[in-house]
């Protein structure tokens, strides 16, 4: 009877196409082999047919069994390598939900403000720093918010300080200083120097330069009007060598996988392309040395997604064993950033009523973007943090739904819906809008979001992610790296407890159950993709893609959850990390 049984698994497996083993590591006589097993563990596969097992059979890169660990004793042969679990959880890899992946490679090479508590600190770190540097060179730092200083400064200009000592300790070295949300930054005076920006300086459409009463700019620059700031570094840049600048690119995508594989994330969801890094990316692939899975969206102004054959010839699915996959349009933003007042809201912000926030990219732009995307098969996804600017993609996502009714499977996305009416949460399920949102976003920013929008609006339109799972949508996951930190166990234990740093607990209507939460970091990212066919889940036929953790996410105690380490990471089938 057992053999009969073994020959059932084998004929099954091999009519299984891509999830059989290939024929050479079949014995004939007990059944596939394994490259690896994993066993005696607790397996929380994100599998709804088989939710629960203790071991995993992996052959290459693809999972070939999941069942007990007497079953898949069968699988291992002389050369298997086994790795006993001893009773610690195994998941299928994170999925990075959105995030900026060069950028957050580049991050551990610049200036770290997340953790600074006052504008002066940050001063005493840049004036350290030009101790270092020859004069001209720029210095740059990410990171700093303002509502998250525990010493304010005497001068104020909209809640930011004026430029004085920064300009004072680094008079020769350009500085920019860049706003944790990425939507704001703030300047030296040599910096705003080598961008021409003055007192007489109009702001560009979509921006703002913060002025002090005498109209003098303060450093800060708000959405469009940074962009002065970053062309001047561009040119800095420019002066690197074409091998200097592959080289710091290349670096920069190697400690982004690296330093993702340490938190068990196997796949990365980058918001923020263009044609040449995924020209390197392309490279890479064919060496064979992206760290991480990567699925990427372009962001570039739509003149340039316009330019003839681009968009085919970048258009890449599952290039690279699977690797690289380029099939998305962020064409930059639509609006703003909540905590720089960028975001575009419908009414007016509680704390500066005289704004509305910023459209940044014009809407009849993002509109001609979405009709690229349909025409050559990618998908929208472009931010939409206020509640007007969610309503204007709906609009432009419907409208082209409506012109398109053979197009049933668009799966476009809304990236960040932070604040969102409650008219419009009918109409992401009309058009089958994902809302790709960070758990992580509800804790970092609650302590500050009813000083933007009152108490009413926060509680009937803010970071309502249950909301959007209840109407029927794909939960999504998230930490936007390096906006916030990378890890996945703090945006999955805000998503499920809404717990702020002081104890308090910001919508906490909101929550995701454990098993949303935990669906939402690995199948419902995978749906967000077109990718839940071989990632997601830990099942037969997918890639083996492997998170072990030392505690179980969906039964550890609230107050535990920031104790679970990644033991190991395994992508495809290969352990890539090991603590």
């Amino acid at each position: 009877m057992k053999k009969i049984l073994i020959l059932i698994s084998v004929l099954f497996l091999i009519s299984c196409g891509d999830q059989a083993a290939d024929e050479s590591t079949i014995d004939t006589r007990f059944g596939p082999i394994a490259d690896l097993v994993l066993t005696n563990g607790n397996v929380v596969t994100v599998d709804e047919d088989q939710p629960h097992a203790e071991a995993v059979a992996i052959s290459g890169d693809k999972i070939i069994a999941v069942g007990t660990s007497a079953d898949i004793a069968n699988y291992i042969g002389d050369n298997t390598e086994v790795i006993d679990l001893d009773g610690n959880t195994a998941i299928p890899g994170f999925i990075e939900g959105h995030g900026h992946y060069t950028s957050y490679g580049d991050s551990f090479y610049r200036l770290e403000l997340r953790y600074d508590t006052s504008f002066q600190a940050i001063v005493d770190k840049v004036a350290r720093a030009a101790e270092g540097v020859e004069p001209g060179e720029w210095i740059v730092g990410r990171g700093w918010h303002q509502d998250k200083w525990e010493v304010k400064e005497d001068i104020l200009v909209d809640g930011i300080p004026v430029h004085d000592a920064l300009s004072a300790v680094s008079p020769n070295n350009p500085v920019m200083l860049i706003h944790t949300s990425g939507h704001g930054l703030f300047a030296n005076q040599a910096a705003m120097n080598e961008a021409g920006i003055d007192a007489n300086t109009v702001p560009p459409e979509g921006g703002e330069i913060v002025k002090k009463e005498d109209g003098t700019p303060t450093g800060m620059m708000r959405e469009a009007a940074q962009d002065a700031i970053r062309a001047a570094f561009a040119d800095f840049e420019a002066l690197r060598t074409p091998e200097q600048a592959e080289a710091e690119l290349r670096r920069a995508i190697i400690t982004a996988g690296e330093e993702s594989l340490k938190y068990g994330i196997t796949s990365f969801q980058d918001l923020g392309t263009s044609f040449e890094e995924v020209g390197l990316l392309k490279k890479m692939a064919d060496e064979g040395v992206i760290p991480v899975r990567l699925w990427m969206a372009f962001d570039l102004p739509v003149e340039e997604l316009e330019v003839e054959g681009k968009l085919e010839e970048y258009r890449l699915v599952g290039y690279g064993n699977n690797f690289l996959t380029v099939r998305g349009i962020g064409e930059k933003v639509l609006d703003g950033a909540l905590g720089t007042h960028g975001g575009w809201l419908l009414e007016p912000y509680t704390d500066m009523p005289e704004s509305h926030g910023l459209n940044v990219v014009p809407v009849e732009d993002i509109a001609r973007s979405a009709e690229l995307a349909v025409e050559h098969g990618y998908q929208m996804a472009i931010q939409g943090i206020g509640d007007r600017a969610t309503r204007e993609l709906l609009n432009i996502y419907g409208a082209i739904k409506k012109e398109n009714p053979d197009k049933t499977d668009l799966r476009w996305r809304i990236e960040h819906p932070q604040v969102i009416h409650p008219d419009d949460i009918p109409r992401f399920a009309e058009y089958d809008v994902i809302p790709a949102v960070q758990g992580i976003f509800a804790c970092s920013d609650g302590s500050w979001v009813e000083d933007r929008l009152g108490k009413d609006r926060t509680l009937e339109r803010s970071y309502l992610f249950n909301t959007l799972y209840e109407a029927g949508l794909t939960p999504t996951n998230g930490t936007d790296p390096p906006v916030d930190e990378i890890d996945p166990i703090a945006s999955f234990k805000c998503s499920v407890t809404r717990e702020l740093a002081d104890g308090t607990i910001f919508q906490g209507q909101e929550v995701y159950t454990r098993d949303v939460a935990l669906y939402s970091y690995t199948m419902g990212n995978a749906i967000a993709a077109f990718e839940e066919d071989i990632k997601g889940s830990i099942t037969v036929g997918k890639l083996a893609d492997i998170a072990i953790l030392s505690q179980d996410l969906i039964t550890v105690p609230d107050d535990k959850l920031m104790d679970t380490e990644i033991l190991m990471t395994v992508l495809g089938g290969k352990v890539v990390f090991k603590k």
